[in-house]
């Protein structure tokens, strides 16, 4: 089994990864650490582990073997190279940086130093979108022509402890830009984008973007946080469309229905629920385990932080509206 730390006491750990972990037979929690002792040992007594005051302790512990960072995005960087320079194996949440160059300089860091360095796209593990690349492999729409998504998240209420996140870019519109990937392969260049100037929910609320892939398709995507709820892709090639709900923020009993119209006939397909919370666990426990070669992820985290980089230039560069 990995023993796997968690920085941070973060909604997404709570909520759904560390209950995640739980259910993975190869990884063992085994230890948690918070600023506050009390709520590292809330999480300790619902899913293992030792409760530790303060992140840089936990680094310090012989039981940990690799680190799974839930911080708010703004202390990736920094946590994730002090937790490789420590030897440990770093599984971080989305977006890994902020910026391209703290990406360049964690991957070559964990390359240096032997380690994975992991970004929790954790909706890439679930068995719908391979199913969906299976199809567009065997033809069933053609040739894919525009890859469209949508992630729009909304806020919740003012009186909410939580805290209510600011920027669209590259949080939320992480997931769409990953995805875009996903289907359109490498060499995605930006042919434009716009973000919604600042106001009461943060200095980037809502963003959109256009892209263009050596095939010649292209990507159409929007993100925001004063939306109602989307969560989903739209693939539409020569031949055929097809449409897929709940893409990114999939329950694991959630039953997927990929909607496909094709020659003048809607046809609906069921597949079977899947945990990918518990699956992305097992694909970076196993990297570890057997000695996998570490590259692909690195290479992952390296180009999802230049299109985020690209995407965010191209906005900036955009004339206001008149």
């Amino acid at each position: 089994m990995l023993r796997v730390g968690v920085l941070g006491c973060a909604d997404i750990a709570g909520r759904r990864m560390l209950p995640s972990m739980a259910r993975q037979p190869l990884v063992e929690v085994s230890a948690v650490a918070s600023r506050s002792l009390d709520r590292a040992r809330a999480f300790t007594d619902r899913f293992g582990g030792t409760p530790v005051a303060g992140y840089a302790r936990l680094l310090e512990r012989a039981d940990v073997d690799a680190v799974y960072v839930p911080l708010p995005p703004e202390l990736h960087a920094q946590w994730t190279l002090r937790a490789l320079a420590a030897g440990k194996h770093v599984l971080c949440e989305k977006p890994f940086a902020l910026r391209q160059a703290d990406a360049d300089k964690a991957v070559a860091l964990a390359r240096e130093r032997g380690l994975l360095l992991m970004e929790s796209f954790m909706f890439l593990h679930h068995s719908q979108h391979a199913h969906v690349r299976r199809l567009l492999d065997d033809g069933l729409i053609g040739e894919l022509q525009l890859f469209g998504s949508e992630f729009g998240i909304p806020l919740r209420p003012e009186g909410d402890g939580a805290a209510r996140r600011a920027s669209t870019l590259p949080e939320v519109a992480a997931y769409p830009l990953r995805a875009a990937q996903l289907f359109l392969g490498p060499g995605l260049r930006v042919a434009g984008a716009q973000v919604r100037p600042a106001g009461p929910h943060g200095p980037a609320p809502a963003g959109g973007a256009l892209l263009t892939a050596p095939s010649g398709a292209a990507a159409q995507l929007a993100y925001g946080v004063e939306h109602a709820y989307r969560s989903g892709y739209d693939l539409w090639g020569s031949e055929g469309r097809l449409r897929l709900e709940r893409a990114f923020s999939t329950p694991d009993e959630h039953v997927p229905v990929l909607h496909v119209e094709r020659g003048g006939a809607v046809q609906e397909i069921r597949l079977a629920p899947d945990t990918h919370f518990t699956n992305i666990a097992g694909v970076f426990a196993r990297a570890v385990l057997d000695g996998e070669d570490f590259t692909p992820h690195t290479e992952a985290v390296l180009a999802h932080a230049r299109l985020v980089d690209e995407v965010e230039q191209a906005a900036a560069a955009r004339p206001p509206a008149l």
